[in-house]
């Protein structure tokens, strides 16, 4: 609509006496372009063509639909939702004009009317909906840009996450194949899980999402363990492996850091996970394991699912100081784990897909050898 050029505007008027017609024609027709519907079923069929009226002024005395049921229609259709509707009517009661107004109407108007003041009426209306309209595009465009601009912050946050977990591999001469192979594992692991009654209700979408983008952080804290260990060919010392031990309360802490420049509910979404992971996902379930000792449900979740993810990538890549395991040896040695170091619904779940895991394990080393 284009009030600055008021021949643009459309009003459709809905009217079954030819003298109102008439009359209303003459008053409005150099001003704005006038459509006529003689009953509510016709007006509501030219309301709803391509050309859709400004504003619709409707009489409530017409043979079939009423003026009154022809609003109702009007007012629940979203496609002419919006069109302000000004009642003309020879009806002069309160109630009835009490009765248009609740039916959403944004006017009434008793027959004959004030020539001055129906256009008056009129031209407010319309400069009342093209405010509405204006404000109704700008909310859209707003809530376009905050999608758009959401969107673009997790990007970041996930290009962070899987840049920060690349240095971290890079110093224990991994490649970033593993960090795509573990964040696959941990979703088809958790998806399979969460088959399970136990965990259907925990393990939503959005937290295997989180789960997905989190994973890279899991050995972050190895940053901070000296080369000569990190690197080290050979079996580790009591004190070297102790010193290695740290990379998981290095790791934690350093997402601590960060989590303090977050709000709590950014940080809750965004980094809590990748801490869980990276503190626990060398806990085992009989309490065996490191850097707390927990056991059993005390782990948390993302720690015992990563902790499998993390052990059959392991197992499965060469390292200066072993072979790489095949994949019937890793599944085996996980299964006996079971119970020992790792959650048993957890394993059950893996091995009812591990042929999968096989298959990702060989797509990512077919990629990288293609990369060599």
């Amino acid at each position: 609509m284009k009030l600055n050029n008021e021949n643009k505007v459309t009003i459709l008027l809905v009217d079954d006496s030819p003298d109102s017609i008439a009359l209303l024609s003459s008053l409005l027709k150099n001003l704005y372009r006038v459509k006529v519907a003689i009953t509510g079923e016709k007006a509501l069929e030219v309301a709803t063509a391509k050309d859709v009226p400004d504003l619709i002024l409707l009489d409530i005395m017409m043979p079939g639909l009423d003026g009154y049921e022809t609003c109702r229609l009007f007012k629940s259709n979203p496609r002419t939702a919006e069109i302000p509707i000004i009642f003309l009517t020879a009806k002069t009661g309160d109630a009835d004009e009490e009765k248009g107004l609740a039916l959403g109407a944004e006017d009434y108007i008793v027959k004959p009317p004030n020539p001055a003041i129906l256009r008056a009426r009129i031209k407010t209306h319309l400069k009342l909906k093209e405010v509405r309209d204006f404000l109704k595009d700008k909310n859209e465009y707003l809530e376009a840009e905050i999608t758009r601009r959401t969107q673009e912050i997790k990007v970041i946050q996930d290009m962070t996450m899987i840049a920060m977990g690349s240095l971290a591999e890079t110093r224990d001469n991994e490649t970033g194949n593993h960090l795509r192979c573990t964040q696959t594992y941990i979703r088809i692991l958790a998806e399979r899980l969460r088959c399970q009654p136990r965990f259907k209700e925990l393990l939503t979408e959005d937290l295997i999402d989180r789960l997905c983008k989190s994973a890279p952080l899991h050995d972050i804290g190895k940053i901070g363990i000296p080369d000569f260990v990190l690197k080290k060919p050979g079996n580790l010392t009591n004190d070297e492996f102790n010193l290695m031990k740290t990379h998981t309360t290095i790791g934690r802490d350093a997402i601590l850091s960060a989590e303090k420049y977050l709000d709590s509910s950014a940080s809750s979404s965004f980094l809590a996970l990748a801490r869980d992971i990276a503190w626990s996902h060398h806990e085992k379930w009989d309490g065996s394991g490191y850097p707390q000792g927990l056991c059993g449900e005390m782990i948390p979740l993302a720690g015992r699912l990563m902790a499998i993810v993390d052990v059959y990538d392991a197992l499965m890549s060469e390292r200066v100081y072993k072979r790489a395991f095949t994949h019937e040896e890793t599944v085996v040695l996980i299964k006996q784990g079971s119970g020992t170091a790792f959650d048993p619904d957890i394993v059950h779940a893996f091995l009812e897909i591990s042929d999968e895991f096989m298959k990702i394990a060989e797509f990512f080393k077919d990629d990288e050898r293609s990369q060599l």
